[in-house]
């Protein structure tokens, strides 16, 4: 007796086991349909029964007891008794109980949690245009979830850790509201810098909420001013601006100078020189600082705008690929002078030697004609003639 009643206690426990209901806790997001599933994997005929938080029944058996279109039944049987509730609101969270109307009744728990989904970040603090060296507060908020939601900050790709982070209890006392300040000092490299803050949140699954602020958008202003010496560029047709280039052709000794480009935008002023020297050089092209003539040269300038009061400027002049080759030699104008010196030289040379030769020819002829003059006939004028040499000592004569 005592052995089979020991088989009767043995039976009515495995029964009963067998009629326990079987449920699991449900996460859902606000908006979403919550499904919630009862199980009994042994049931001889018993009902089965959902309730909500505030213990009103849902669903008796495939009997709908709450005037809710929200609810639906989506399955009932003796083993198994689910529902489904869509458009779930943040109210709809807390504890559902299946009943299993056994004796004595048997229940088992469902905990129902809602999700708020955070809305958009937003970043405030951003004024254009920023001033290096300012102090520069950007704050990223976002309202609406549950649990908080954390935020992260990012520049260009990078995470930054010094941040502060706060976190607000919403008017219904159910979702929050979460800010991040991320505090800094501006420079340059901050320039056109792209800052990003990005809500993470289990609601969310794998796709972040990301805004983004861009950072002292600074363009290369155009167009640019350039001056040579102080004044206007002096021939408007060999020099010639495009953008922020300036192309000189046909280069010659009177485009040497100072050539000065000046560009403004709203946050400030900056300006950048370059000396040009041309010269008439051999074949072969030295560094930028000379430049032969007969070439085209380009004067270029990449003028960075900040906020400081000096800024960095490139210039540089590069030969004109289609200028013509060999087009360099000697100073012409210095040789022409060197012939003009030798030509006159020698021209006063034949001068004065022909005035010395007419000079010494004139005084021969006088003096044979005046021996001439005292004689009769020929003999005599050769016999006064050779008289004349003994005599010649008085009878000089000079020439002015």
């Amino acid at each position: 007796f005592t052995e089979g009643f020991f088989w009767v206690v043995k039976f009515v426990q495995i029964c009963s086991q067998g009629q326990f209901p079987l449920t699991q806790n449900v996460t859902v997001v606000e908006g979403g349909t919550a499904n919630l599933t009862c199980r009994v994997d042994q049931n001889d005929n018993t009902s089965l029964q959902w309730s909500n938080p505030a213990q009103q029944t849902l669903y008796f058996d495939d009997k709908k007891a709450l005037r809710d279109n929200r609810i639906e039944l989506v399955r009932a049987s003796w083993h198994e008794l689910s529902i489904s509730v869509s458009d779930v609101f943040l109210s709809d969270e807390g504890q559902y109980t299946c009943s299993l109307f056994t004796m004595p009744v048997k229940t088992s728990k469902a905990f129902l949690t809602v999700l708020g989904v955070p809305e958009k970040p937003q970043i405030s603090g951003f004024a254009s245009p920023v001033m290096e060296g300012e102090r520069m507060e950007l704050t990223c908020k976002t309202s609406g979830s549950k649990p908080a939601a954390d935020i992260r900050w990012f520049k260009n790709g990078k995470e930054v850790k010094e941040v502060k982070y706060l976190k607000e209890e919403d008017a219904n006392r159910k979702t929050f509201t979460v800010s991040s300040t991320m505090d800094f000092k501006v420079d340059r490299s901050d320039d056109g810098a792209v800052v990003s803050c990005r809500v993470d949140h289990e609601s969310l699954s794998s796709t972040p909420q990301i805004a983004m602020q861009f950072l002292c958008m600074n363009k290369l202003p155009e167009p640019v001013l350039w001056t040579k010496d102080g004044g206007e560029l002096p021939d408007a047709d060999r020099m010639v601006v495009h953008g922020r280039n300036l192309n000189i052709s046909f280069l010659n000794k009177t485009d040497n100078g100072t050539y000065r480009c000046e560009a403004t935008n709203p946050i400030g002023q900056s300006s950048a020189e370059y000396v040009l020297i041309v010269h008439d050089v051999s074949n072969t092209l030295p560094p930028t600082t000379v430049i032969p003539s007969l070439t085209t040269a380009t004067v270029t300038t990449t003028v960075a705008l900040t906020t400081s009061t000096t800024t960095s400027a490139t210039a540089i002049v590069t030969r004109d690929p289609n200028a013509l080759a060999g087009q360099t030699g000697p100073d012409h104008a210095l040789i022409g002078g060197i012939v003009a010196v030798v030509v006159f030289v020698t021209l006063c040379s034949i001068i004065l030697l022909g005035r010395y030769l007419a000079r010494h020819k004139g005084t021969y002829l006088t003096n044979e004609a005046k021996g001439a003059e005292d004689a009769p006939d020929a003999d005599t004028a050769i016999i006064n003639a050779e008289g004349s040499q003994v005599n010649a000592e008085e009878k000089k004569e000079y020439f002015i």
